[in-house]
């Protein structure tokens, strides 16, 4: 089973999304806690699900919210990248 860690960043980013949801409406961000949970319980259990997009960082597909890393697709899918300690071993520090 894999292991599944969000960053403090991720999380931040995650409460924010969850925020903007439930401006939107209570049941839109109960079905995003929902997705998310669907998410990493899938990902835990069958990791090969989610290809490894750079050392330590897999890719997983929301089925209707455009999320990426907890960072929407569409706003610059890839700015939250640095923000990832990689160690010389090329896995997470």
């Amino acid at each position: 089973m894999m292991k599944i860690r969000f960053l403090t960043l991720a999380e931040t980013e995650l409460d924010e999304v969850v925020s903007w949801y439930k401006e939107q409406s209570e049941d839109e961000s109960l079905k995003f806690l929902d997705e998310l949970d669907r998410v990493v319980r899938v990902v835990s259990v069958h990791p090969l699900l989610a290809p490894e997009i750079e050392p330590g960082i897999h890719n997983f597909l929301f089925r209707r919210f455009p999320l990426i890393a907890i960072a929407h697709q569409r706003r610059e899918p890839r700015y939250w990248a640095d923000r990832f300690p990689i160690n010389q071993t090329g896995k997470p520090s």
